[in-house]
């Protein structure tokens, strides 16, 4: 592979004698002396400026006659010359020999010289438990310690790296004498992940890593490999109260703060989410009508409804339009979470306020009520709440009638509490349906009369007669006049309510 020693010397000589016969022979040409070596007295003078020259030298030079022989005192000057060259020569053959052969292998072997911080592709020529070695294209292979492979618990070199595999190296070190290359897997791919991350940082482009663990303040991502930070307020739009939901798990996030020299990476999944957000936002206010039936998450439950989000934008479905029926509260409806058609009732662009419907979306019972319900049919239903005119029966949900005071019983009621409570299950008789106007009245006593039949005491009227006897049928008539209007009234200010 390396050039032989005596071969790189012998060159040198020869060069360096080639260069003295050629200083010698220009000094001759410039003085204008003829080179015969005849002559005494010329030999002596090119002697004098050119002691190296020696019997070989005259001989290739040309200059000397063929049947000129060199003086003894050339010839004497010339030996000692000789071997000062050669002692000269082994100085600076032994003081550069490593420096010579540095440069002789580098070059037979097309070498790119190698820096401490460069990182480049190599491949793998050896793998065992202690490290890898690696082909750099250097002269002596690259040596991963163990240290730097990047190994995952359990792990072993050989589950990782192959013979003939390429991969990113970072140099250590080099060794100028014996050409010695420590290199590192690990902090080869730090440097490409950093890389990597100012660009990602630099275009806003989303990031996908791991959540690794909770710590104190919020939750440690494994960003390309490297050591990420996410602050709990940076995990969504609102406060979470339990980060423990999102180890092990996969996110979406955005690098918000990077600094190599301090080894920072701050992420953010809630500004990925606000992004999202707005811009869902514009795309549900751009497509909402009234009328639409939209579908929606149950975001969260109030006394008064539900707040719904129909994508990126949260509507309210009142407690009244839950249900034909009465509703006490949304969480006898619905569920935080829970997925819901809803019709969009109102729009209110500039107030940025939605009113949404979900009993719109079910059948009405009042569209069959006729049907299911004939005046002087008893049918049984639930007192649901109790007014000073009288009680309300649930029929069935969303079909509620009235049962007057009048006809709570056969005698007079000051209070419907007397004779009924509220969640109470009675019997009831229709006496007359207003599907038009959605109305039902009831009547307790006489759906009481017929379940239960009391005889009526027979009286003996004497003497003269009385007003019942003679406007009796009148007064009955307004009687039930009067009860129409007041129930009128009474379901009027119910509605109000």
């Amino acid at each position: 592979m390396f050039r032989d020693e005596k071969e790189i010397r012998e060159d040198c000589n020869e060069e360096e004698r080639t260069d003295e016969l050629t200083e010698a022979t220009e000094e001759c040409s410039a003085e204008e002396v003829e080179t015969t070596c005849a002559e005494d007295e010329v030999c002596e003078e090119v002697t004098e400026e050119a002691p190296v020259a020696s019997e070989e030298a005259c001989e290739e030079s040309g200059e000397c006659d063929e049947d000129t022989e060199p003086t003894e005192e050339c010839c004497e000057e010339d030996e000692p010359s000789e071997d000062l060259e050669e002692a000269s020569e082994e100085e600076d053959s032994e003081e550069s020999e490593d420096e010579i052969l540095t440069m002789e292998d580098a070059e037979a072997l097309d070498f790119d010289p190698l820096q401490p911080g460069d990182v480049l592709e190599g491949t793998v020529v050896q793998v065992n438990d202690e490290n890898v070695l690696v082909d750099v294209r250097y002269k002596s292979d690259g040596v991963i310690p163990y240290s730097e492979l990047r190994l995952k618990s359990g792990e072993s070199p050989e589950d990782v790296f192959s013979i003939g595999q390429e991969i990113p190296v970072y140099i250590l070190s080099v060794d100028g004498r014996d050409g010695a290359v420590l290199a590192s897997y690990r902090r080869a791919l730090d440097e490409i992940a950093w890389d990597h991350l100012y660009e990602l940082h630099e275009e806003g482009a989303i990031i996908e890593a791991p959540v690794v663990e909770e710590v104190k303040g919020g939750l440690v991502l494994d960003v390309l490999g490297l050591r990420g930070f996410m602050p709990a307020s940076h995990v969504d739009r609102g406060f979470v109260s339990d980060l423990s939901q999102y180890v092990g798990e996969e996110v979406r996030a955005k690098v918000v703060e990077l600094d190599r020299n301090k080894n920072r990476i701050i992420a953010s999944r809630k500004a990925v989410i606000e992004n999202e957000h707005a811009k869902q936002r514009d795309e549900t206010w751009a497509e909402l009508e009234e009328g639409q039936v939209r579908t929606g998450v149950v975001k969260g439950l109030t006394d008064f409804g539900a707040f719904v989000d129909l994508g990126g934008v949260d509507g309210l479905l009142h407690v009244s339009q839950m249900s034909w029926g009465r509703v006490d509260h949304p969480s006898d409806v619905l569920k935080v979470g829970e997925e819901i058609d809803v019709k969009v009732l109102k729009v209110d662009r500039e107030g940025e306020k939605i009113s949404l419907g979900l009993k719109q979306l079910l059948p009405d019972p009042w569209s069959t009520i006729e049907e299911n319900y004939a005046p002087g049919q008893v049918v049984g239903g639930r007192i649901m709440r109790i007014a000073p005119f009288g009680a309300f029966v649930q029929l069935e949900p969303g079909v509620e009638g009235l049962v007057h005071i009048s006809e709570l019983a056969d005698y007079h009621v000051t209070e419907p509490s007397e004779v009924v409570s509220e969640g109470e299950d009675v019997q009831v008789k229709v006496l007359r349906v207003q599907p038009d106007e959605r109305r039902i009245s009831l009547s307790l006593k006489e759906a009481r009369r017929e379940v239960e039949p009391t005889p009526r005491k027979q009286t003996r009227r004497t003497g003269n007669l009385t007003l019942g006897d003679v406007f009796g049928d009148l007064l009955t008539e307004t009687r039930d006049r009067l009860r129409e209007d007041e129930e009128e009234e009474s379901e009027e200010e119910s509605k109000e309510e």
